[in-house]
């Protein structure tokens, strides 16, 4: 974890869980092992690259959860792409 980051408590946690909600059932199974993964213990960083994930439409966050495209611009920060990482990789 990052110096100045913060662990999220149960609540912040849900409320998060709960705005990862979305229309495709694609990227939910990803959004799904990520929480199942780490969401007993989610860093504020993770939080933040997760947060700028969910503000895609569900194609956009498709597209990369696919590797069909990377994240750029605005979206090619070190919290997205590390997010990004965990939220691809298959247990």
């Amino acid at each position: 974890m990052a110096e100045g980051d913060t662990w999220l408590d149960e609540r912040e946690t849900a409320v998060l869980r709960w705005r990862c909600r979305r229309g495709l059932v694609e990227n939910d199974l990803f959004i799904e092992r990520f929480f199942n993964t780490h969401g007993q213990r989610l860093s504020s960083a993770q939080a933040r690259g997760l947060g700028q994930l969910m503000d895609l439409s569900d194609n956009d966050l498709l597209d990369l959860l696919l590797a069909r495209k990377e994240p750029a611009g605005d979206l090619d920060t070190d919290e997205v792409r590390t997010v990004l990482a965990q939220m691809r990789k298959r247990s």
